[in-house]
């Protein structure tokens, strides 16, 4: 079975080069295919670690597209140059009526998108976004294009506390044929962003994988040593894992690797037990039953009343078309209140921003 460092030609890479650990060797068993009882174990387990580490709550986060601009070609994208749909991005002036909109239904945690970086949307743009964001929010974490430590550096004192990065595949050929050009072409540069990262002082960095684009085992596995790896090189900040999979976007890309629920649902559990501690996230990419089932069963932090569109949030979204279909439209409150059925409780601060100075 690949691993990221088994198919990885930096010299300066930071994933372990050995091949798969005992843990890693752990989690690919963990992902085989199984039968009804076994994976009930495992749920059961999982669910016990997720309470032991979590309690019983669920960490709320929203995120808020700034733009739709992209100068990339990743095909698997709604937002790739190539799409023929509108495009626009949020001024300071309707960024601050979104933020203020969001801020009214509670939320502390909010996570800036954009796409690659453009002439439209570039490093300045996103940081003048984050410093207004950080003006309103205790957590402000990004998940845009990848970036220098000296980037990232100055996101940081402008009040972002994270990044979310996914390598999208660990396989180096399957990237090459997907991302058809621009800047995230180069495997190696998005492969270390998060070190960069958290070389920055950011606080955390949440990775993952779009499951379907290659073999997820390799992809999954490639995944686990890639974040064990950083959180021995970075013991200090927090990581996070997301395992979004391909859904309906513009473009119609079809993947190569279907991802039933069951598999996903088993991923979930079984980098749950392999990784106790690990804040493990769900978007609302997924049905509400799923979200619903996974909520405390090893998911321990979960988007909620997402817009997929630039803005959307303060009044009717600019664009119409988003960058993937929502499955989980549920309010704030509808949310919550499933959440709260299921004995568990949302969470919406855990961090305050006056920790760090801000």
């Amino acid at each position: 079975m690949k691993t990221a460092a088994a198919t990885s030609d930096a010299p300066h890479t930071r994933i372990a080069d050995a091949g798969p650990n005992p843990e890693s060797r752990r989690l690919a068993r963990l992902l085989m295919p199984t039968a009804p009882d076994q994976l009930e174990a495992m749920a059961e387990t999982a669910r016990t670690l997720t309470q032991r580490h979590f309690g019983r709550t669920i960490s709320l986060y929203v995120p808020l597209y700034l733009s739709n601009h992209c100068d990339g070609g990743c095909a698997y994208c709604g937002y790739a140059s190539d799409r023929d749909q509108p495009r626009a991005r949020l001024e300071q002036a309707d960024l601050k009526l979104e933020l203020t909109a969001l801020k009214d239904q509670g939320f502390e945690d909010v996570l800036l998108l954009t796409g690659e970086r453009s002439d439209q949307a570039d490093f300045n743009y996103l940081l003048d976004s984050v410093a207004s964001a950080a003006a309103v929010f205790h957590t402000v974490i990004i998940e845009s294009f990848a970036m220098t430590t000296a980037e990232y550096r100055q996101l940081v004192d402008a009040g972002c506390t994270g990044i979310t990065l996914y390598q999208e595949t660990y396989d180096r050929d399957v990237y090459a044929v997907l991302h058809r050009w621009g800047a995230k072409r180069d495997f190696d540069f998005r492969l270390e962003a998060p070190a960069r990262a958290l070389d920055a002082g950011m606080r955390t960095a949440g990775l993952g994988v779009l499951l379907g684009l290659a073999d997820p085992m390799d992809d999954l596995v490639s995944l686990f040593e890639h974040v064990r790896r950083l959180r021995k090189d970075y013991w200090q900040a927090g990581t996070a894992l997301s395992f979004p999979r391909i859904c309906s976007q513009r473009g119609e890309f079809v993947p190569d690797h279907v991802i039933t629920d069951e598999f996903l649902a088993q991923a979930i559990l079984a980098f749950r037990i392999c990784m106790p501690d690990m804040p493990l996230v769900l978007s609302t990419r997924e049905s509400a039953s799923f979200r619903d089932g996974m909520a405390g069963l090893g998911i321990s932090r979960m988007s909620v009343g997402s817009q997929t569109t630039v803005g959307g949030y303060a009044a009717p979204a600019q664009t119409p078309n988003g960058q993937f279909t929502v499955s989980d439209d549920r309010d704030v409150a509808t949310f919550c209140r499933a959440i709260r059925n299921k004995g568990l409780e949302p969470v919406f601060k855990n961090w305050e921003s006056v920790f760090s100075g801000a």
